[in-house]
């Protein structure tokens, strides 16, 4: 449950790490 709540902690303190892993997980499903 902590890892959860730290996952949402970081989201909400840095948006932009989540948008990169967003995006990586998109080009490791194309390639």
């Amino acid at each position: 449950m902590s890892k959860g709540m730290d996952k949402k902690k970081e989201v909400k303190k840095k948006p932009t790490k989540p948008l990169k892993e967003k995006r990586a997980e998109k080009a490791a499903k194309k390639a």
